[in-house]
């Protein structure tokens, strides 16, 4: 990367070379578009670049030179930077310092292009744990990106991310600029060389897509029966198919926005089936004889023992891919015809929500953030499996996590990690189950205890008790409904007169699909849709339908909000549950207050036309409405 004290010579250069570049641009794929350049500073402003804020990041850099600051990081010697710079001056000054010390093998390529990005506050890429967007990089032909050693990465809002060698040639960013739409801005990002001729090689000479690896494993297969079976990364890199094919794979989800990936073995064929809100849809269908290779290649990945077949395991994937970590669950399971694989996607990207983005209605929105100022008590969330409970907790752990409170968690497993909180793994194999968590964190001098599920009474019991300590206590419970889940306490074991007082709020929710904004249409209600929203036939509203079309993928949604209901609990509620009342006293005294039946909360959500009927009745237990 160029020195940024040479940056105005550079851009004096860059001008001398504007007419030998513009001669050349008859020859090329696409033409430049005419730009009048009179000076340097209007030719950064064409390239949508401050020639001030570069400025200021060449007087910032230069206050440390690089060989001071890896003098600082006790990265080389003195002695080590002397004979550097003696090599540099011998050399013309041709070679950057930090390449001589890398060429002298005093530093890696790696450790260069850390303190370098430190310095300038210009990101850095990894390409080895990267997984970028083939279609994205491929918009720049090969010659252009091995010429200026610029590559794009990542699109995201608005910006297109390059990783280059140089982040201040801006007669790199120029050129690949006019591959885009005038729309976006490119952000330099800074990768070493080694790096990007990897990245140029594996992306531009090997086949990336789906249908093209699958064509190449066939003819792999033909000719060699074994030649699949080879997955070792460290050897085979991009020249396997079956490394690229899972990368593919695993981009393709995570584009479509999957939430699992189910790998299904048949007795001739694989299924591969991805959740995408809430809902299971079929992608492919691959031959028997690619699974094996596939296989072995996931478990690679996972670090899980590739040689075990005949037990379940477990494993986890953490990559950066397209441009963000995101982990992957993975968890087998063999059956008759073969090794069933499914992966969780855990993207903190998107499970990690504001309140504000929950699709809390503004009622229940209250009622929860009135619920967290209570200083003591436990709150719980509750409903089945897939419906949004710990994106819920998530979000409040980290709208309430500030620098005077301390946090701890006990999780089975820990799938997001959050900053300064201290979050724990249950290892019940080790002796610690979430009983003696709880135990064990009351003696890290907690003010806020999180206890992922509560499974038993003996859990249940001692969450509580350190809910009645003075703790505040969030966790998570099976049950249909807010006003179910205190008989369900009940029933598990635990006592009323402990229950009595300890809670502050229960929660209970499910995951609606959203219509699709651009393609639902108006009707008027059906005679029944009427009677299920409660209004009268003789003059219907007005409800949403689903249509189909590119943008949901023609399914007619996309994305999914939350149904709720929030119950907190009041003193009377709470002399009920002291006296182990039945479920229609607590529904009864709940509809005196601000509760919100979970149910109306549904219908309200499609009268304003963020889902539809259908979506609602297979959600949520309507049949208490029908007429």
């Amino acid at each position: 990367m160029s020195n940024p004290n040479n940056l105005m010579d550079s851009i004096k250069e860059m001008l001398e070379q504007q007419k030998s570049i513009y001669e050349q641009k008859k020859q090329e794929e696409v033409k430049p578009e005419e730009i009048k350049v009179s000076d340097s500073k209007e030719l950064v402003k064409v390239l949508d670049y401050d020639i001030q804020s570069l400025s200021d990041s060449k007087e910032k850099t230069a206050r440390i030179p690089i060989g001071q600051k890896l003098i600082m990081k006790n990265l080389i010697t003195n002695d080590q930077l002397d004979i550097a710079l003696k090599i540099q001056q011998e050399g013309g000054r041709d070679k950057m310092l930090g390449q001589i010390l890398v060429e002298m093998g005093i530093i890696t390529e790696s450790t260069l292009a850390e303190v370098l990005s430190e310095e300038t506050g210009v990101r850095r890429f990894d390409f080895k744990k990267s997984v970028v967007d083939p279609s994205l990089v491929k918009q720049v032909p090969k010659e252009i990106a091995v010429r200026y050693k610029a590559v794009p990465i990542l699109m995201e809002e608005g910006n297109i991310y390059v990783a280059m060698t140089d982040v201040f040639n801006v007669l790199a960013l120029d050129r690949i600029t006019r591959y885009f739409p005038k729309r976006y801005k490119l952000v330099p990002v800074h990768s070493s060389e080694k790096d990007l001729n990897e990245l140029i090689n594996n992306y531009y000479d090997y086949e990336l897509s789906v249908d093209g690896i699958l064509k190449e494993m066939e003819a792999i297969a033909k000719s060699d029966d074994k030649a699949l079976m080879t997955n070792n990364q460290g050897e085979e890199g991009y020249t396997n198919p079956t490394v690229r094919l899972v990368d593919a794979l695993l981009i393709d989800a995570l584009q479509k926005g999957a939430s699992d990936l189910h790998f299904e073995p048949e007795d001739h064929f694989i299924r591969l089936r991805y959740r995408i809100d809430g809902v299971l849809r079929l992608i492919r269908s691959f031959h028997r004889s690619y699974w094996s290779a596939i296989v072995v290649r996931i478990k690679i990945m996972s670090m899980m023992n590739i040689t075990e077949v005949r037990n379940p395991q477990d494993g986890r994937i953490t990559m950066n891919i397209l441009g963000r970590e995101v982990s992957f669950r993975v968890a087998t399971q063999p059956t008759i015809h073969g090794e069933n694989i499914v992966l969780r996607v855990l993207d903190k990207q998107k499970a990690l929500l504001p309140l504000d983005a929950l699709g809390f209605s503004d009622t229940n929105v209250k009622l929860l953030q009135k619920a967290l100022k209570r200083p003591e008590g436990i709150i719980i969330v509750t409903g089945p499996t897939g419906s949004g409970k710990s994106t819920t907790l998530y979000s409040i752990l980290s709208f309430i996590n500030t620098m005077d409170v301390n946090i701890m968690t006990l999780e089975d497993p820990v799938e997001y990690s959050l900053p300064m909180i201290r979050q724990s793994n249950i290892r019940e194999n080790s002796g610690m189950d979430f009983v003696s968590g709880v135990k064990s964190l009351l003696r890290q001098d907690p003010d806020i205890i999180f206890v992922g599920e509560v499974r038993d009474g003996d859990t249940a019991t001692m969450a509580i008790r350190a809910a009645m300590t003075g703790h505040q206590v969030y966790t998570s419970l099976h049950t249909n409904d807010a006003i179910g889940a205190i008989p369900r306490l009940l029933d598990i074991g635990v006592s009323p007169r402990v229950l009595s007082g300890a809670i502050i709020a229960i929660i209970a929710q499910r995951l609606a699909r959203k219509l699709c904004s651009h393609c639902k249409k108006e009707r008027p209600a059906t005679e029944f849709e009427c009677g299920i929203l409660g209004v009268s036939k003789d003059n219907p509203p007005l409800l949403f339908e689903s249509e189909g079309c590119a943008k949901c993928d023609y399914t007619g949604y996309k994305g999914r909000v939350a149904l709720s209901e929030i119950l907190l609990i009041n003193e009377e509620i709470d002399d009920i549950i002291f006296k182990e009342g039945s479920k229609s006293e607590l529904y009864n005294v709940a509809k005196k207050t601000e509760f919100i039946p979970m149910a109306d909360d549904g219908i309200d959500k499609v009268l304003k036309g963020i889902t539809d009927m259908d979506e609602l009745i297979s959600t949520i237990d309507m049949t208490k409405k029908f007429k």
